[in-house]
């Protein structure tokens, strides 16, 4: 009777941690670029009893566990923001973004930034976004909104800037002239789910995922493309979250039913002796 005490336990917290997991999507279903997550259950080893008449092997299940959370990166909403800034992946690919302290990078589809007081593209924690960091195109470093290196011979500021959808950074100068200053790139994995969430909307584990050997444009590669001026929204889907919510509710109020039921059985078995 007690096996079955074990198996309820294990339903139990199976399921108390796939509340979990709906919770965390619930609570995350306005953050930027966010992606679900979904969690997967296993059977634990079951306990052989023996054979049976015809030799097959007879067996029990000792319970369930947690066999792995994975995230969904299916495409979230695009919106339409107007701000010069805000970026966003339709189709496959992560945006890049570097600590300039430490050097440390990391993966994103939250393209929620802005400028610094530097003139960077930076993250809301100050971490730069990765591209073409020079006027030729060639150079893989921060991506900064100046005048710098551009070709026209001018010593005018910044007046305003635009991104394409292949993340081609153009500047307009206060004279007039227009540049190309950087481009934005992006990186794509053969196995995302092996990246590892940091929080932030931030994910590291890119090894693991098997990402392209060095950042890629937009549109080659298998990446999507970038959608200036817009932001992704979080993938969650409410109505299938508030469906699995009722089943775990109701698969958790189970195994404690069973919980209950093999304690009065024991109480039977207890009161047999007296």
């Amino acid at each position: 009777m007690l096996q079955s005490l074990d198996a309820a336990v294990s339903g139990m917290q199976a399921f108390q941690e796939s509340l979990d997991v709906i919770g965390n999507n619930v609570a995350n279903v306005n953050t930027t670029g966010y992606k679900s997550a979904r969690i997967e259950f296993a059977d634990q080893l079951s306990q052989t009893m023996g054979a049976n008449g015809s030799g097959d092997s007879m067996q029990v299940g000792t319970g369930v566990g947690t066999s792995a959370i994975t995230n969904q990166f299916l495409q979230g909403v695009i919106n339409r923001t107007g701000s010069q800034t805000d970026l966003a992946v339709s189709g496959q690919g992560f945006f890049i973004v570097s600590n300039p302290s430490t050097g440390a990078q990391f993966v994103t589809r939250a393209g929620d930034f802005h400028l610094d007081s530097n003139g960077y593209l930076v993250t809301a924690e100050g971490l730069r976004v990765q591209g073409y960091s020079d006027t030729t195109l060639t150079t893989i470093g921060d991506i900064k909104v100046d005048n710098t290196g551009n070709p026209l011979n001018t010593t005018a500021d910044v007046d305003s800037f635009n991104f394409d959808a292949k993340g081609v950074l153009h500047v307009r100068l206060t004279d007039g002239q227009e540049f190309v200053r950087g481009q934005v790139l992006l990186q794509t994995f053969r196995n995302p789910e092996a990246l590892f969430k940091e929080g932030a909307n931030l994910y590291t584990g890119m090894a693991n995922a098997g990402g392209l050997a060095q950042p890629s444009i937009a549109g080659t590669s298998g990446l999507g493309d970038i959608v200036p001026t817009s932001l992704e929204s979080s993938n969650v889907d409410l109505a299938n979250e508030f469906s699995q919510m009722i089943t775990t509710q109701r698969a958790y109020q189970a195994n404690a039913r069973v919980i209950t039921t093999s304690d009065e059985i024991l109480q039977e078995l207890v009161n047999l002796k007296r």
